[in-house]
């Protein structure tokens, strides 16, 4: 059951949205931003009733293989160190891609995180590789901008 006024105001609302004139919604981006949408999958990865670290493994995830690139890498491992971090990020751009909650993982819309991890994880997985002494992959380029760099 309604009430009369409500009935009143629909049939004011509609007329006004029919000829386009009057206080109806406009379509214009407003010019002040009252608030942040997240970005598609930045729920939670896992129920709400779970503990913390549950709902937001894949962010545990990435976190701690890159730690455990950096702290191979402090203790005189980088070419390994540099390797498990772009594989880290890899992953979390394939995570990024096939999950469809990854929580704090998603910080802009998906294909935007998916190019940039997945740029940033190649390119740190190229340096790695092309590291000297005794590159792993010759590619000149890398090759002259590893030395270009460490210089």
């Amino acid at each position: 059951m309604r009430a009369e006024g409500a009935e009143e105001a629909d049939a004011a609302g509609a007329g006004e949205a029919e000829d386009g004139v009057g206080g109806g919604r406009s379509r214009r981006f407003p010019s002040i931003t009252r608030g942040t949408a997240r970005p598609e999958g930045g729920g939670r990865a896992a129920p709400g009733d779970a503990p913390a670290p549950a709902r937001q493994w894949p962010m545990l995830a990435v976190l701690a293989a890159t730690a455990a690139g950096l702290l191979a890498t402090a203790m005189g491992h980088p070419r390994g160190g540099c390797l498990m971090i772009g594989i880290a990020l890899i992953a979390g751009s394939v995570m990024r891609r096939l999950l469809p909650s990854v929580g704090m993982l998603a910080v802009r819309s998906r294909f935007t995180d998916m190019v940039t991890y997945g740029l940033l994880g190649v390119a740190i997985t190229l340096l790695a590789l092309v590291m000297e002494p005794r590159p792993l992959l010759h590619i000149p380029f890398l090759e002259s901008a590893v030395r270009f760099t460490v210089r």
